[in-house]
Order: C-alpha cells, then structure tokens, then sequence
C-alpha cells in the first residue's frame, strides 16, 4: 500500500476509541428514516410478513426487505418463525441490552404518533382477511376441530389448573362471565354450574349452534350465546366480570388487540383468565386446527397485557407429553394496573 493510500484509509477509518460506540451509531441509522420509524409504529404489540407489510406500505418486496434488514440489525426488530413463514415485530427488551432505555424511549415517542391513514387502513384490511380465513376454517371444519384439537391438550389435561385458578378468584355466583370460543364447551359447562350469569361468544354461527347443541345435551339451559368477536361485544355493550380465552388466542388475527379489547370489556376489578400455547414448533396444527400462531412466548402474553393495562397475576406452565407445552394466565383489570411492571403474583411450574 502507498504512503498516501495508507493515510487515507487511516483518516477514513474509526478510531480506535471510537469503536465501541459502532452499535449506538447502528442503532440511530436506522432510526433515522421516516418509513422505517414508520414500520417500528405499525410493529407495535403486532407480528406482521414481509409480504403483509410490503402491502401496507403499498411498496415492492425488495425495498421493504431491505428496511426490515436494517432495522435487525441494529436489534429494532426480531423475528418470530412460524413454520415457513417468518414475522417480523419488535422485539423484547431485555434487562442486559445496553440499550434498552434508549430503544424504550424511541418506541414510547413513536407510539405517541397517529399512524398515516392509508396503511392503518391497509392493516386493519390484513387483520380482517386473517380473520376472514379462521372464520372460514371453524365454518368448514367444526364437526373434525375438536378432535383434531384434542390431539394437542384435552379438556382434562388443563381442568385441575383452572379451576384452581377459578377458586382463587373467588368470584361471586351472581358474577356476569363470558367465555369466548367455548368449543365443544366442557369449560363453558362448569362456568354454568359455577355461576348464574355465563355467556358464549364465537365468530363462527357453526361452533357456536355446536356448542349450544352440547351445552342443552349437559342441560345447561341459562346460557347467553352471542355470534362475533369480542370487537362486536363491545360494540353491544356488554360487560363482564371474568372472561375466559382457553386455546382461542392463537387462532386471533391480532392477539394484543384481543388481550386490550377484553380488559375494555371487563368492569373494574374484573379478571381475564387465558389459557394458551406456549410457543412451539410443530406446524401440522395450522391445516390441522386453523392455528395462526405457534403458541406463544410467555413474556410476549405479559407484554400485551400490560400495554392493555392489565395487571398480571398467578400464572401456571403445563408440560404435556406429546411436546406442548400451556400456559395459564390471569389479569386483572386494576385501575391501578397502568405501568405495573410483570410478576406481580407468583408462578406456579407444573
């Protein structure tokens, strides 16, 4: 190398004292663009494709792999693998990340901010055609689900855990409770004998004349059955004081919107009780059971929460031996709750 070139690429370079700080610099070159900050803002409690986002940002595929890349790298976003589809959202914080204060702080200011017209409508269009396709699922398969359902956790591999989760609450007989999702309503069925007050809330007319059909054969006969989703409970004006989600938030279009549309269904002091999937890899269960989502992290189900503000409470993980792994989960919707930081209660390991 010539005396000159050596020079130049000398000025060229980082100092040495410098490079510790190449991270930070990363990390603030990929802030800094507005259609990225922009992704960041649509990212928020969602996990959105490649090709779902390309179509939100009404732009080629390329270019918006080309963002998301950027915005890996400098640790803004994570990747959540969902068979052969991979997810791109934000990613969860973690006590060690050099950065954490600062990422919190940009996500809290980017949060703040009103998302643009045309790609709010534009995702508000991919959760309506992913509910659209597990409507379409329960619609055509309700006679097999169950059965296919029961090939992952039965009814009776999960009733201990909740009903002591049930007694726990110790909720008054006259309590309003509603199950969304009742299935085949085994769980539907000790919510009747356990209080006056139940109601059933599906987005599909077949599961839920199923689940009427099977609750009359039990004769449980005071039950009220509401056809939606909890959007359209809230929109009726109805108001619980427990509701229960037992393996129904993995087939949700957007499981944070349904954790936040739920605490604004509950009366103060009201409890959410969800039980769900851990994460997982076994991909027979999207054609299988309609699954849109492989389980899920428990920090992601907390993190949604207390966006929702939601306080977290008792919590119980279930091993089973097929390599499923559930999770039990209580919130409570406290007004005290906004902020509060996860385990506020402690966890059981089952």
């Amino acid at each position: 190398m010539q005396p000159l070139e050596a020079a130049l690429t000398h000025t060229l370079s980082t100092p040495a004292h410098l490079t510790g700080l190449d991270d930070l610099a990363a990390l603030c070159k990929a802030a800094a663009d507005p259609l990225r900050l922009a992704v960041l803002r649509i990212l928020r409690g969602e996990s959105y494709g490649v090709q779902e986002l390309t179509y939100i940002f009404d732009m080629i595929q390329s270019r918006m792999s080309h963002h998301l890349k950027v915005l890996l790298k400098a640790g803004l976003v994570a990747t959540r693998k969902e068979g052969t589809f991979v997810f791109y959202r934000r990613p969860l914080l973690a006590g060690d990340d050099p950065y954490r204060g600062f990422k919190e702080s940009l996500f809290a200011r980017i949060d703040a901010q009103h998302l643009p017209e045309e790609p709010a409508a534009r995702m508000a269009a991919v959760r309506e055609e992913r509910d659209r396709s597990s409507r379409s699922f329960f619609d055509k398969n309700a006679a097999r689900f169950q059965q296919e359902q029961d090939m992952i956790v039965t009814y009776d591999q999960v009733a201990g855990c909740l009903d002591d989760l049930l007694r726990a609450m110790a909720l008054p007989s006259d309590a309003p409770v509603l199950e969304i999702g009742p299935g085949k309503g085994d769980l539907l069925a000790h919510l009747a004998a356990r209080f006056d007050d139940v109601h059933a809330l599906d987005t599909s007319e077949e599961m839920l004349s199923q689940t009427r059909a099977a609750m009359e054969d039990r004769g449980c006969a005071d039950i009220s059955y509401h056809h939606g989703d909890p959007r359209d409970a809230l929109a009726r004006g109805l108001r619980y004081r427990l509701i229960v989600m037992n393996m129904v938030l993995h087939h949700m279009a957007s499981p944070a919107a349904a954790l936040d549309t739920c605490r604004r269904l509950l009366v103060p002091g009201g409890v959410l009780l969800v039980a769900d999937l851990q994460a997982h890899t076994q991909t027979w269960v999207r054609e299988a059971c309609g699954d849109l989502w492989l389980g899920f992290e428990p920090e992601e189900l907390t993190d949604w929460a207390v966006a929702a503000d939601l306080r977290e409470g008792q919590r119980i993980f279930l091993g089973l031996k097929n390599g499923f792994g559930v999770q039990m989960r209580l919130f409570h919707h406290d007004l005290s709750a906004a902020g509060r930081g996860p385990n506020a209660e402690p966890t059981n390991h089952l």
